[in-house]
């Protein structure tokens, strides 16, 4: 590290390079928090976690019990050491809490007001913050194994849902029915994550080792599908030329920039993909068997033009990966103060 303060001071270093450097170095470094604790409600394992960046202070989390619990992380004892409380939670007694697991929550993009649940028992349901209690509520054929709202979208408000069924089922808001369905894959559908840079283009992945890249303007199928050999089969056989990992699909999001993608198998690794040309990047990192989800850390970096698709540097970014039962990524709602009585 002095190294590179002396390096900037001399003028030999981008100033990039050293926020970047530094960044990485303090996510590296990270650690339990000692003097902050979670009020404990859930009787269960955590599936899912989400955090409203906009003041960092309200977070969801679902539990294997199906309990939805709303947190708020603020201190107000102004006590160096203290627990955040709960403000409510849709508990067991509640008659509309999810039957089953729930397997992802998450904040809408646009107002805290609302956020957004699935769940093993095939249910899709849209509540109202303020009031606890469901707004809406879809229902699929198979067990939900993820869901993801677009954190950039402006003129649609799609729920892409992956349940066991092969078929991406796409939920409208505003219709408040499933308006199409994007087929492509041939197993169950594990994790969906919508671009961060393009509102209408989607990742899926699947039990069939595939990775679909998807614009859901177009009817004609998925726009590519990411291939971990980069189309030279004579690394490996022509069944397994367009597969992005030897195994299921387990979890996959894009970085903040929408650059690049970010993916997890059974294989036992996690492979980076550049989300332009749908290239492996081949930097290559140990996963896990169990991991099912992703959740990049964000590192301080200049605006980066979309023309711009080379490698990143492995100072660039982190990607954490989590173990089940464990903790999921957050998204990003832009607006208002929760109220709840």
């Amino acid at each position: 590290m002095l190294g590179l303060l002396l390096a900037r001071q001399a003028g030999i270093d981008d100033p990039v390079r050293l926020r970047r450097t530094t960044s990485t170095w303090r996510v590296l470094s990270l650690e339990l928090n000692k003097d902050r604790d979670v009020e404990r409600i859930h009787g269960t394992g955590i599936n899912t976690l989400d955090i409203e960046p906009v003041e960092g202070r309200y977070m969801l989390s679902g539990g294997s019990d199906g309990v939805i619990v709303l947190h708020d992380l603020e201190n107000f004892s102004g006590k160096p050491t203290y627990t955040c409380k709960a403000l409510g939670y849709v508990g067991r007694s509640h008659p509309d809490v999810h039957k089953f697991s729930v397997e992802t929550v998450q904040w809408y993009p646009h107002d805290t007001g609302m956020f957004t649940s699935s769940s093993f028992d095939k249910t899709l349901k849209i509540w109202d913050t303020n009031v606890l209690q469901p707004a809406d509520v879809f229902h699929f054929e198979g067990t939900v194994y993820s869901h993801h709202m677009s954190p950039v979208a402006t003129n649609h408000c799609l729920i892409a849902v992956g349940t066991k069924s092969p078929q991406v089922q796409l939920c409208d808001l505003k219709s408040g029915s499933c308006s199409h369905t994007l087929q492509g894959h041939r197993q169950e559908v594990l994790a969906v994550s919508w671009s961060t840079r393009h509102e209408y283009v989607l990742a899926t992945a699947s039990a069939d080792s595939k990775v679909n890249l998807w614009d859901v303007r177009k009817a004609s199928g998925c726009l590519s599908t990411l291939d971990q050999h980069n189309g030279e089969k004579s690394k490996a056989s022509s069944e397994a030329a367009s597969t992005a990992h030897n195994g299921r699909v387990n979890g996959l999001c894009y970085m903040n920039d929408g650059l690049h993608l970010l993916t997890i198998g059974t294989d036992d690794r996690m492979r980076l993909w550049n989300s332009s040309t749908g290239e492996n990047t081949l930097e290559l990192y140990s996963g896990s068997k169990d991991c099912n989800i992703l959740a990049w850390i964000p590192a301080l970096r200049e605006p980066v033009n979309d023309y711009v698709s080379e490698k990143p540097k492995e100072t660039m970014d982190v990607g954490v990966s989590l173990s089940q039962p464990s903790l999921k990524k957050s998204r990003e709602p832009k607006t208002s103060l929760l109220q709840l009585e």
